[in-house]
């Protein structure tokens, strides 16, 4: 009966196992082959010209390298993508100095309260990106609700003295105002993975700790940070991998100073109608986006080992 029941088990595991991989296939693989080839190859007056050829009865492959040179070169694509990196960075921290105590309370709320504030922290997506985007600018320029109370308590002078906007009541299109709206916008994708690790750690070891002296700040730091690590760094992946390469945020609520990697990649696609230097450009920031999902890959394999 083994032997006969084998086979149909190993053929719904491969199914199983093989339908993300045949997604992954079609819409990640396929699509990044077919940008990886625009990028090395030459624009043509209408069109990108394709790499191979046939002349002579030969086949020839040509390779335009050059792309892939002049994002070293040029300081436009170095600042774009270090600026990406460091407010994808600062947004990833400032969600999560913001999410973590907001999960931590959802998780210790009473079961009755939490589907009610699972609700709330979910209630920004049933409203459109583009829209709760165009409210921030709408509140952070001139005579806004969130721009005059920032003013009446003094915390554009703040800012304006750290250097994160040019002068007091200057909150619009400055760092300030793209980190607010990154943080806004991405917030909920912290506070749902660290809410769902914490909701199922063991509270007796929270007890065990008090009973052996530990005060609740120390019990905190030594048991409740440690096991909601896997929250922290899938929250963390979930924040900082789309900050890199956000659009419409930078564009609406950024400025000159705030130059990210998804606008300069727009202007090669549509100002400059350089499709292989556009694609250069994202093949390299997928690259730079595949890193820290490696890395996290590896923890959580490392984290099932031990378990195990």
């Amino acid at each position: 009966m083994t032997l006969l029941k084998k086979p149909g088990w190993w053929r719904g595991r491969s199914a199983v196992i093989g339908v993300p991989y045949a997604w992954l296939l079609l819409f990640f693989l396929a699509p990044f082959l077919i940008v990886a080839n625009y990028s090395v190859s030459e624009m043509g007056a209408i069109r990108v010209e394709d790499i191979t050829s046939i002349a002579d009865g030969a086949v020839k492959l040509t390779l335009k390298y050059s792309n892939y040179v002049n994002l070293t070169a040029d300081n436009l694509y170095w600042h774009s993508y270090v600026t990406s990196l460091w407010y994808a960075f600062v947004t990833t921290v400032y969600c999560l100095l913001i999410g973590y105590p907001f999960a931590y309370f959802m998780a210790r709320a009473k079961q009755s309260l939490q589907p009610t504030l699972l609700m709330l922290v979910m209630l920004p997506f049933w409203t459109s990106f583009l829209l709760r985007v165009y409210a921030w600018k709408g509140l952070l320029t001139e005579h806004g609700w969130a721009a005059d109370l920032i003013e009446a308590i003094g915390l554009d002078r703040l800012l304006a003295t750290a250097g994160v906007i040019p002068a007091p009541g200057q909150l619009m299109n400055t760092p300030f105002s793209l980190v607010l709206g990154m943080t806004y916008t991405y917030l909920p994708f912290m506070i749902l993975p660290l809410f769902s690790n914490l909701a199922k750690m063991d509270l007796r070891l929270l007890e065990a700790a008090q009973d052996l002296g530990a005060t609740p700040w120390t019990a905190f730091w030594k048991i409740t940070v440690p096991l909601s690590r896997a929250g922290i760094i899938a929250g963390s992946m979930l924040v900082f991998i789309p900050c890199i390469g956000e659009y419409v945020i930078p564009e609406l609520l950024g400025g000159p100073q705030t130059q990210m990697i998804g606008r300069t990649l727009w202007d090669e696609f549509f100002s400059n109608n350089d499709w292989p230097m556009a694609c250069a450009v994202a093949v390299t920031l997928i690259l730079l986006v595949i890193v820290p999902v490696a890395i996290f890959s590896r923890y959580r394999a490392e984290a099932v080992e031990r378990r195990a």
